[in-house]
């Protein structure tokens, strides 16, 4: 399947709903739809269960593609994508190819943070919590959360080292509640709002355990470190939302005669260095990505651990590169002048989605020195790397 190809298929369709997902802060039905029968939610998950199961440079081209044409919908796809994709590779087997066998063209929305608590139960636990920042929660068919464990003495359960103990739940959509805070400036079609699980049973083969048992399925794309995927694919969201904002300049510079000349605004010289400064920017930054991922990419076909410098250098281009696409999007919507100003412009949009791309800690500037410490022969000083 090319998974790239089918994301640019269906990019006037995402076009087509991007005012309304803007406007109810969530992702509209039809492109839900469109794209999980596509296939692309499932572009992650493993073959073994009917997953496309593509390489990185595709799955970030994919998500690319999707966010070139609205940002809040690839950003959701981006994280549909990562639940899907992690949370199939650690799954029980049987439990895997039960879901998509019911369900070809499954959903996932997703929190890792272990912000919710599983009590143990006979054949599994009962879960309460709260989690924020949701993306896709409304329109998925499962949830999957992260829970620390409350042992049958009510207290929770510790590591040797004395971490807490901790496991992700799947809860299916009837079974949680969806609290509408998703009030931000950005990515605001993402639907990034608060989950709830209240006194809910998950049986213990729709649990997974990530910091455990770890990945069941050894395959390549689940060899890569985990925190390596959740930065390289942030990473297409940026990009597509930076190559529309470019795109959006030229054809306005085309068209657009700036107030007291007679010329067009591509004329003139700011225009020309900020056009040149915004491409060198996105391209240089975006194939800084593509080689980093390339090489963990690489040792895991190779069946090898990735380095602390290939890690560092994944989580250094990823930060790096949406940076960069922030300042990309940045350097021409100060060259289209007050224009870029009303949502009548693509610009406005596209300025307001990219900055909430870097907010998010798995591609967030604090990554940059932890990849220098590392360079340096330091430990990264976080455990999120």
């Amino acid at each position: 399947m090319d998974v790239v190809a089918v994301a640019r298929s269906l990019q006037p369709l995402v076009r087509a709903h991007a005012d309304d997902g803007e406007r109810n802060r969530r992702l509209s039905d039809p492109v839900r739809k469109a794209m999980a029968t596509a296939g692309l939610f499932r572009m992650g998950a493993p073959k073994v269960y009917g997953g496309e199961e593509v390489d990185p440079r595709s799955m970030i081209r994919a998500i690319e593609a999707i966010s070139e044409a609205d940002g809040a919908t690839g950003w959701t796809l981006m994280i549909g994508v990562e639940t899907v994709g992690i949370a199939f590779a650690a799954l029980a087997p049987e439990a895997a190819a039960a879901i998509l066998g019911e369900h070809p063209d499954v959903v996932f929305s997703g929190s890792i943070n272990a912000l919710g608590r599983a009590r143990r139960v006979d054949g599994g636990y009962v879960v309460d919590g709260r989690w924020q920042y949701a993306s896709g929660c409304d329109g998925a068919d499962f949830f999957w959360g992260g829970c620390q464990v409350i042992g049958a003495d009510g207290e929770i359960e510790r590591t040797r080292r004395g971490h807490p103990v901790s496991v992700q739940v799947i809860v299916p959509r009837a079974h949680y509640t969806v609290i509408e805070t998703w009030q931000a400036a950005g990515l605001c079609g993402s639907g990034s709002h608060d989950v709830e699980v209240s006194n809910v049973f998950v049986p213990a083969e729709r649990v997974t355990d990530l910091y455990g048992a770890g990945m069941r399925v050894d395959s390549p794309l689940y060899r890569m470190p985990p925190y390596s995927r959740l930065a390289f694919n942030k990473v297409g969201v940026a990009t597509g939302i930076a190559r529309a904002a470019i795109d959006a300049f030229a054809a306005l510079a085309t068209e657009k005669t700036p107030f007291t000349t007679s010329a067009l605004l591509r004329e003139r010289p700011q225009a020309q260095m900020a056009m040149a400064e915004a491409e060198a920017r996105l391209r240089s930054a975006r194939a800084f990505v593509f080689e980093a991922v390339d090489a963990v990419w690489d040792a895991a076909r190779s069946d090898r651990p990735a380095t602390p410098e290939e890690r560092a250098m994944v989580r250094l281009a990823s930060s790096h590169c949406c940076a960069e696409a922030v300042h990309a999007v940045e350097t021409v919507y100060a060259q289209a002048g007050i224009t870029a100003s009303f949502p009548s412009s693509p610009l406005e949009r596209l300025s307001r989605d990219v900055r909430v791309v870097p907010q998010h800690v798995m591609v967030a500037p604090s990554a940059i020195p932890a990849a220098g410490r590392v360079l340096l022969g330091l430990d990264p000083g976080t455990i999120v790397f």
